[in-house]
């Protein structure tokens, strides 16, 4: 018998799989930069994660004193998830191509291979990337950081609040698209915030603002 030939389109199928997992795997190593880490022992301000909160995120760059440090921070923690959403706008592959990006940035920063798999909270990395699935929500979610943060002075409880608030305001903009990569981000942000909660609830968390008193 002749060999049988392949379904139309599995050849276009499997290419496209397979430059999916590599744009994935390349915005993961992208939402690995250690942005926070870098600067810091740049700044002179020693490794920070043995410090604090020992986190590499902006809150913890902040306890240095320097503001404008955390702010670079914040902002190119953010850009490297919204870097990696949205050259998977650009490249329109697949609808679902930037959410997917910007989740692997996301697991980056969050689990970067460079640090031994522990990373930051993914908090700025993860708006950043609703910043452009969405920059309604995105910008909803940081005025919903903003005014929890404004007023308890807890930067995992505003945070919490963004992220459980971020589904719900993306059925509420009418965006049931974004259901599902909301609520991946919710349960990340959730897990990585599990003894922030703990603390929160002892009345033991740290408030915003707080220097450190040393720094290796």
């Amino acid at each position: 018998m002749p060999p049988t030939s392949p379904l139309p389109g599995t050849k276009f199928f499997s290419l496209a799989l397979l430059g999916t997992c590599a744009l994935s795997i390349g915005a993961y190593f992208l939402g690995s930069i250690p942005f926070g880490l870098l600067l810091t022992k740049l700044a002179g301000y020693g490794d920070i994660r043995k410090t604090g909160s020992g986190n590499i995120g902006a809150t913890n760059v902040l306890r240095t004193g320097n503001k404008p440090l955390a702010l670079l921070t914040l902002v190119l923690d953010g850009g490297k998830g919204a870097l990696a959403a949205f050259i998977g706008t650009l490249l329109a592959i697949d609808p679902s191509l930037p959410a997917l990006m910007g989740f692997s940035a996301v697991l980056g920063h969050v689990f970067p291979v460079w640090l031994k798999f522990k990373g930051g909270k993914g908090v700025a990395t993860a708006v950043g990337v609703m910043l452009v699935l969405s920059w309604k929500v995105g910008l909803a979610m940081m005025v919903v950081w903003m005014s929890i943060a404004a007023i308890f002075r807890y930067s995992s409880l505003a945070s919490l609040a963004a992220f459980i608030a971020a589904p719900v305001l993306a059925w509420f903009m009418n965006r049931p698209e974004l259901l599902l990569p909301t609520l991946g981000f919710a349960a990340l942000i959730y897990w990585n915030h599990r003894e922030n909660i703990k603390r929160l609830f002892a009345r033991t968390e740290t408030k915003i603002g707080l220097k450190l008193q040393k720094l290796d």
